[in-house]
């Protein structure tokens, strides 16, 4: 307490060795911390939980009152009970004395993972992290944006004015969405009027706040290539097609020169002039981009919404432990920080971190619709790198396992520790084993069985098939499209 009497609180709960803390609130007297605490009952050394406030000060801090519970007396609570209510208790002194002033509000209760309030609880298995770290060390949820193919096919160009008038311009297009690039073969026709009718996919996705750069160039010798004229397209502009519908109209689109800087400290300024340029720009919502291996994709639904195929049932996962893992840290005699992360159609899921085991233990359940039964179900076991704040860290990958629905029972439940193998430069190398639990439930027989009868793209993919080099092109951009989005998720989901 400083001189003005007032109080810079906070909360410490211990139970044996393991010590929870709340964010100190300055210079107040009625607090609120809202702060919850899971202690895993395993690993439970004593028959006491001790909750003490306290008043920060810079000196030592000082000890304000506290207030003891026998962990047998702690009532149980299963969802879908509710929640227990919380209650005001008086404060005691360091002798179990009560003092004349002061109350803390809180509830206890033993509860399972399945509570509301564990997901974002401080829990005593990450009892070695800093606040700051917190956050990468608890399970959470991702989705993977909605993509689309976007088709720029580029036609031609009018009244093109190069920079040297004495010569007829070598032309090709330069098209950029984001960080994708492509360009054109040159035109044969070698004038100021050149032809191209060249098409050109790129991938989108929403909420389509990128633009497209089409650069008209010309290229002057090896190496050196100079704009003539550019247009700046927004994507959300850009129309939409599902499946075979008639492509939508090309249109001229007036090019501008590039900027010209006069004086310095002047503006730029842009000169406009009569160089067009013929495009067809289209969304094509009608096929499914590909962000992942063809023979292990978990989902194959079009990007169309109208085009999608109803559910034909539920896939349960239980991510229940790991044993055996191997030594990712040289402390306290090799450890390891584990998590798992579940990848089905355009739902992640992580698993939160358990640290210093080889034998992590998380217990934790997560679900899924199913559209299709011919998909995989992929779950990656990695070293959590980012404990200790450190942000230009990579996760280390132990191992990961896939599972095809096709091959599971219906309404059957799959207990199973699945080997956590990788190949190395030395041969196949077992890194421990995953133990999970998975039923795939069947809610639409009918529909199900439809689909082993019918092609496993959608149409468009076989009525106008992209071919195989465009397909690994647009793959990889697809993955990149998703790596950075989730990267930029908090916690972020980063890249391994």
């Amino acid at each position: 307490m400083d001189i003005s009497g007032s109080l810079d609180p906070y909360v410490e709960v211990k139970v044996g060795n393991y010590k929870g803390v709340t964010k100190h609130l300055e210079k107040n007297q009625n607090p609120v911390w809202n702060s919850v605490f899971a202690f895993s009952k395993e690993r439970l050394q004593t028959n006491l939980i001790e909750v003490t406030l306290k008043d920060k000060d810079i000196g030592k801090d000082d000890f304000v009152g506290k207030v003891l519970f026998d962990i047998a007396e702690v009532p149980q609570r299963v969802p879908p009970d509710s929640p227990l209510a919380p209650q005001w208790y008086k404060l005691v002194d360091k002798k179990g004395q009560k003092i004349n002033q002061g109350e803390i509000m809180l509830a206890v209760w033993m509860g399972t993972q399945a509570d509301e309030a564990f997901p974002e609880a401080w829990h005593s298995d990450a009892h070695s992290v800093s606040q700051q770290s917190l956050a990468n060390t608890r399970s959470k949820v991702y989705f993977s944006p909605k993509l689309y193919y976007l088709r720029a096919h580029m036609i031609a160009a009018q009244d093109l004015v190069p920079s040297d008038k004495g010569r007829q311009p070598d032309t090709f297009v330069r098209v950029q969405l984001g960080h994708q690039m492509r360009v054109t073969r040159p035109s044969p026709m070698k004038h100021i009027n050149p032809e191209w009718n060249e098409e050109l996919m790129f991938v989108a996705s929403e909420p389509f706040d990128e633009y497209i750069i089409i650069s008209v160039e010309d290229r002057i010798g090896p190496g050196k290539d100079e704009v003539i004229g550019r247009i700046i397209i927004p994507v959300r502009e850009v129309p939409q097609r599902i499946e075979t519908a008639k492509l939508p109209d090309a249109r001229w689109f007036a090019l501008q020169k590039p900027s010209v800087a006069e004086e310095e400290g002047e503006k730029k300024k842009e000169v406009k002039f009569a160089s067009r340029i013929l495009l067809r720009l289209c969304i094509d919502s009608g096929y499914h981009v590909l962000d992942e291996s063809t023979h292990f994709s978990s989902d194959l639904q079009p990007s169309s919404k109208h085009l999608r195929k109803p559910s034909i049932g539920l896939l349960e996962v239980g991510i229940l432990s790991a044993r055996n893992l191997l030594p990712m840290k040289g402390r306290d005699g090799k450890m390891t920080d584990a998590y798992c992360v579940a990848k089905y159609g355009n739902k992640w899921v992580r698993t939160r971190t358990l640290l210093d085991t080889l034998h992590p233990r998380w217990n934790e359940q997560y679900t899924w619709e199913v559209y299709d039964p011919c998909t995989v179900i992929t779950i990656g076991v990695f070293d959590n790198c980012h404990i200790n704040g450190k942000d230009d860290a990579r996760d280390q990958r132990i191992g990961k396992v896939r599972i095809r629905l096709s091959t599971l029972e219906t309404d059957r439940i799959y207990t199973h520790s699945y080997p956590l193998l990788v190949l190395t430069p030395s041969g196949l190398k077992k890194h421990g084993e995953l133990h999970l639990a998975i039923r795939f439930t069947c809610t639409a027989w009918v529909n199900m069985v439809t689909q082993y009868g019918k092609p496993l793209l959608p149409k468009m993919h076989y009525v106008q098939p992209i071919s195989v080099r465009h397909i690994d092109w647009l793959r990889h951009q697809a993955m990149q499209i998703v790596a950075a989005k989730l990267s930029r998720a908090e916690p972020p989901l980063r890249r391994r």
